[in-house]
């Protein structure tokens, strides 16, 4: 079974910077395009970045500019860098996969558990 463990949150104060990693097994990761997800409370799950197996990226308005995602193939991992955090990117954030991964289709594999990212002073 695919497994997706996500890593790399915390509390950091506004301003501040975090590095998210997601781990994928069980899948030929190099095909897949990758995503970074998030829900906050309240709020339904929304795509915020994204990176096809080309490695052309994608970013919701609200990141552009502060958020970039990235992926190692050989490693099997993609990553979120988040800088300039603000409060308003509080949330857990997730990965997941597909063949294509956009705001209107589902991705394939299962939700992990997620890491927290909670932006406050």
């Amino acid at each position: 079974q695919v497994q997706l463990v996500e890593s790399g949150g915390g509390l950091v104060q506004p301003g501040g910077s975090l590095r998210l990693s997601c781990a994928a097994s069980r899948i030929l990761f190099s095909i897949y395009a990758m995503g970074w997800y998030r829900q906050a409370p309240g709020k339904q799950r929304e795509l915020v970045a994204s990176i096809n197996s080309g490695g052309s990226t994608n970013y919701v308005d609200s990141v552009k500019g502060r958020f970039t995602i990235s992926r190692d193939n050989a490693k099997s991992t993609v990553y979120l860098q988040m800088n300039s955090l603000k409060p308003e990117d509080t949330a857990v954030y997730y990965c997941n996969f597909g063949m294509v991964v956009s705001g209107t289709v589902p991705p394939i594999g299962s939700w992990g558990q997620g890491t927290q990212v909670i932006v406050s002073s």
